[in-house]
């Protein structure tokens, strides 16, 4: 009867020890996930932030792209208009040139 109690000890004993392990493993692994959690919270409001940038009505990036769109279009309609005005100087330029030789030539 002696060595089935030392047998029975040894395996409580044992069992204790796994029990021990397994709790410190599982400690491990509870703080292992608590740090991902961190993480992804983190990723979160980094997440957010990129989204705020984008997104924002006033300062956002598409904001941004609006208004340099809106310059472009005020850029291109006043090169319309000047060039318009340079072709007419030119022409009244070119006019008066011709005016002068054709006195010139014409001239007794």
């Amino acid at each position: 009867m002696a060595p089935e109690v030392s047998e029975n000890v040894i395996t409580m004993l044992e069992l204790n020890q796994s029990m021990a392990n397994l709790g410190s493993k599982i400690d491990l692994l509870s703080s292992g996930i608590d740090g991902i959690k961190s993480d992804i919270d983190d990723m979160a409001e980094d997440i957010s932030k990129f989204t705020e940038a984008m997104y924002n009505p006033d300062r956002g990036l598409y904001a941004r792209q609006a208004l340099l769109e809106a310059r472009i279009q005020q850029l291109e309609a006043w090169k319309a208009s000047n060039t318009k005005v340079i072709w007419s100087v030119v022409s009244l330029t070119i006019a008066l040139v011709m005016n002068s030789i054709w006195g010139i030539v014409t001239a007794p």
